[in-house]
């Protein structure tokens, strides 16, 4: 019997499609004409026929897609026996019991639901295979759910009000307008909490709207934070000192033993909160853990936190209706606080059709790749021994700049056109103090197209070894 070679096998546990077909239902048609057209693989839609036996061939590799496989039970009977050789996983939380004997991948960033033993859990140290994510894949879609729900607390413009007044011939702009005053978001503060993917494109927004932004994170960080002319803060308090809004994504982080949680758990608590300006807004897109919901009530009413904005996973039980999930302890909240609270079923940046789809193709591309030539991009905790770890990999712009990218630069088009930009406001600002107005115009146009074609090449933020 092990002298069988048989198809590698790949459980793809979550939806990676979410438009609909024409009955209505989710359609995963784009990435599995990738998986056939470009890749070479087969694509199937539901589970194997059968347990897998015998050796994996990593030259032919089968997908098979059940995303309806939501429960403990449903993936123990799914996967549990070893049926597959790797998993595809976005929200689905894998039991550990769940074997995936050459790796898995989180489409997103945190891999907390990733608890197959094969890696070691959700950290994926002390593992037999490799745990991959695709940081970055999802950071936009998150930073501009984060902004949608500041801009729903701040500025506060009832424009539903406003409209109806208009529409019933009852607002006289002369009149009424001094009853509606209303706050811009330039000069107020705006506090971020972790320098990842999604932290810095949070922070790229508030800049944009002239917010004072201020980044708490890890020293080595410091540097960077201010190069892109945000303010470091030291310490979370610091962070939060006086700001009008808080955004926070750091993570769980490790476990920690002594607790028996993980160690960032309740860390935005009492301290913070009360540090923070009155009738201030808490925005958690990241974990739900990550708040301590006594001192959130606490905050909220005191009025010291105006509004709070919570998305994070919450399940119910199809027999009991029993919730559970990081947002249970946020539901008793309700009954006080029901116009202070906004909570959202970590609903951010799982549900953008465009988003999902570009995770699938990066997490089929970095299984193949394991399977196929043994190297983990970007790989989260250990890597097995016979595996190397490759570069990390995140879309263009998100997350800095990686070394290898920067280093084949200047053998591009785009970066020729970048130094011939660059020569041309250099030149230019030599002899700016005898410059014509048509001399001055044209430096702006290439000061103008410089800064363009830094941000197409997404030459922003750390440098990514």
């Amino acid at each position: 019997m092990t002298d069988i070679i048989r198809p590698t096998r790949v459980l793809i546990s979550d939806l990676i499609g979410l438009a609909f077909d024409s009955e209505g239902q989710p359609d995963p048609s784009e990435v599995r004409s990738y998986v056939e057209a470009q890749k070479g693989c087969s694509f199937h839609l539901g589970p194997a026929a059968e347990i897998a036996k015998g050796a994996a061939d990593p030259a032919l590799v089968e997908f098979y897609y059940c995303p309806d496989a939501s429960t403990r039970e449903d993936l123990l009977g799914l996967a549990g026996e070893g049926a597959y050789d790797a998993l595809i996983a976005a929200a689905t939380f894998i039991p550990a019991e769940c074997q995936f004997g050459l790796g898995g991948v989180r489409i997103g960033a945190g891999t907390g639901n990733m608890g197959s033993a094969s890696w070691g859990g959700g950290n994926g140290i002390g593992g037999t295979a490799p745990l991959m994510n695709t940081p970055g894949i999802n950071s936009r879609a998150t930073a501009q759910m984060v902004w949608k729900a500041l801009m729903s607390a701040i500025p506060d413009l009832p424009f539903d009000t406003l409209h109806g007044r208009v529409a019933q011939g009852t607002f006289d702009t002369g009149r009424h307008l001094r009853d509606f005053p209303t706050s811009k978001l330039e000069g107020q503060k705006l506090a971020v909490i972790g320098y990842g993917n999604i932290g810095r494109e949070v922070a790229k927004l508030g800049q944009a709207f002239q917010m004072d932004v201020t980044i708490f994170a890890r020293p080595h960080h410091k540097a960077w934070i201010e190069s892109e002319g945000f303010t470091y803060a030291a310490t979370i308090e610091d962070a939060a000192k006086d700001a009008q809004a808080l955004s926070v994504h750091l993570g769980l982080g490790p476990m920690d033993a002594v607790r028996g949680v993980p160690a960032n758990t309740g860390l935005i608590g009492a301290t913070v909160l009360s540090a923070m300006a009155k009738g201030s807004v808490l925005i958690n897109f990241d974990r739900g853990e990550l708040v301590d919901t006594c001192a959130l009530a606490h905050a909220l009413s005191s009025g010291q936190i105006a509004q709070a904005i919570i998305d994070a996973d919450v399940f119910v039980a199809e027999v009991t209706g029993e919730i559970s999930g990081p947002m249970a302890p946020y539901l008793p909240l309700l009954d006080m606080f029901a116009d202070k609270l906004c909570l959202l079923p970590h609903a951010a940046a799982d549900t953008d059709h465009p988003t999902r789809v570009a995770g699938a193709k990066q997490a089929v591309d970095q299984i193949l790749s394991v399977i196929r030539n043994r190297i983990a991009v970007n790989a989260v905790g250990d890597v097995p021994d016979g595996i190397t770890r490759g570069q990390s990999n995140t879309p263009t712009g998100v997350g800095g700049v990686g070394f290898a990218e920067l280093a084949s630069l200047a053998r591009t088009d785009p970066g020729k056109q970048l130094k011939g930009a660059l020569s041309a406001v250099i030149d230019r600002l030599d002899t700016a103090d005898a410059l014509s107005e048509e001399d001055a115009r044209d430096l702006m146009l290439n000061v103008n197209q410089l800064r363009t074609l830094i941000d197409d090449l997404g030459l922003q933020g750390p440098l990514r070894v």
